[in-house]
Parts: structure tokens; sequence; C-alpha cells
């Protein structure tokens, strides 16, 4: 399994957004981290590979094209998490989990939809949550909830809009460690939208940068995120250092105070 974006464009009216994104094959198991600063069309991308914006060119999963299907068409293969967090209604977070597994996989037998629901719950360590209303979860709550929902399909791609940008350290590490370990173990593929760099090196197998001028830049963490393209993306001055443990780490010393050319070195 491989999913291959051609050719890809995205537009507000007359305002480009992105153009002619066409990437190597990201192959089963890949971690992609989608990183930019805001405005770049990171959100737009997940929400065109999804089937829910217009765009040019193509996006497939082997050989189903994804990009202009409806999400109704592509629900037993593509999971989208949006930035919204789930709404706060008065379902029980495991009636609520049921009710997505029931509706990706309908073909399934209810003791084996339960099944899934319970694995879910321990694999993200939220079995607490289980018998809460969603109306009294806090906002970090429901957004594990939405990873939850997302997962509990057992989707070839997933498409995760900052899922963690709700949480606290200890969540933002579960949720990331419990997508990796998916993609590793199931061969998902998942694209992640994320503004946390080191969350990103740390986690991700290949990163795509998107920079404000419509360049990107797409590879291995290492080959990605340098002083230059960093300066280039976020308008920073920045180094990559390495922890006790051998870590990359971006450490951010200052914001540019003046407009970079586009291409400055």
């Amino acid at each position: 399994m491989s999913l291959q974006i051609e050719g890809l464009g995205l537009s507000y009216g007359a305002r480009s957004i992105l153009q002619d994104l066409s990437l190597p094959a990201m192959e089963a198991g890949s971690l992609v981290g989608l990183l930019g600063p805001n405005g770049v069309g990171k959100s737009s991308l997940l929400r065109a590979i999804a089937g829910l914006q217009a765009c040019q060119g193509k996006a497939r999963l082997d050989d189903s094209t994804l990009s202009g299907v409806p999400p109704w068409r592509q629900q037993v293969q593509v999971a989208y998490l949006p930035q919204q967090l789930p709404q706060a209604v008065s379902l029980l977070a495991y009636e609520s989990l049921l009710a997505a597994a029931r509706a990706r996989c309908p073909q399934l037998a209810s003791h084996e939809l339960t099944v899934r629901v319970e694995t879910i719950l321990q694999r993200l360590g939220i079995e607490h949550l289980a018998l809460q209303r969603m109306d009294r979860l806090s906002g970090g709550q429901r957004q594990l909830l939405g990873l939850a929902q997302a997962l509990v399909g057992e989707p070839q791609l997933l498409l995760l809009d900052e899922p963690t940008s709700a949480l606290d350290l200890h969540w933002q590490l579960r949720v990331l460690d419990c997508v990796a370990e998916r993609c590793r173990t199931e061969r998902t593929i998942a694209l992640v939208a994320c503004h946390d760099l080191n969350l990103a090196l740390r986690f991700c197998s290949h990163l795509l940068l998107l920079a404000p001028d419509g360049a990107y830049r797409f590879g291995a963490p290492a080959e990605v995120l340098d002083a230059q393209w960093l300066r280039r993306a976020y308008a920073i001055e920045a180094r990559i250092e390495h922890c006790s443990l051998g870590q990359p780490l971006v450490l951010a010393d200052s914001p540019l105070l003046k407009e970079v050319s586009p291409h400055a070195q």
C-alpha cells in the first residue's frame, strides 16, 4: 500500500495556496509530519486528500483515487480528524465510539464492534473516560475521544489535523506513540499536521515542510529541518542540536526582524 500525491494544487478563490505538489510515494508504515507556519495549507491539504475540498491534481491510495471522492465513499480506508473537537453531546464516550465503529464497519457483528471499542480505549489509555458523558469531558479529553473515533475503524490512512493541540505533555507523547505504533504494526499510513517541531522529529519517519512562498521539502526528518529551511518557512533563526540521548532538537533563537528573501541562505 502507498499514498501518492501528484500535481496537487489548492486555492481559495483567486489566492493560490499550494501549486503542483508532487511527492515520492509514501509507503505503508509511514508516519509523515506535516509542518509549516499558519496559512500555508496544512489543513487544506488534509481536507483535499479526505475529499472535503476541491483541488487540482490527484491523491491516490494504491489504485483508489481519494481527492474529489466524497468522504462517505472513503471511510473504510481513510479516517480524517479535523481540528474541531467532537461535539459535547449527552452520549457516553463509549456509546459515541460504538456508533463510530458501527458506521465505519457495518459488516462486523456486535461482539466484534465491542472488541474494537475496548481495544482502542486500552491502546490510548482512556478506559476511565468510557462511561463519562461527552458534554462533561474537557477539551483535551474530547480530543482524545476524537482520535479514538478515527482509529476504531482501523483505517489504512489516517489524516490527523493537530491531534495534540489540546493535550498536556503526557497525552501528547501517549497519542503520538499510539499513532506511531499503529503505523509500525498495522502498516497504516498517517499524515499528522503539527506545530511542535520536536515532537515531529521524535516520532515521524518523514516530514513535509511547507513554506509561505509555496516551496516545500519532503524527506527524512534530518534532511528536511535545517537552519536555512527554518528561516525560510518560519522566519526564525534556529539551530538543530542533539540532546544527551542523541535526539535532534530544534532550538529557536529569535524571530527575524525583517522580511527575508525566499531564497535567503
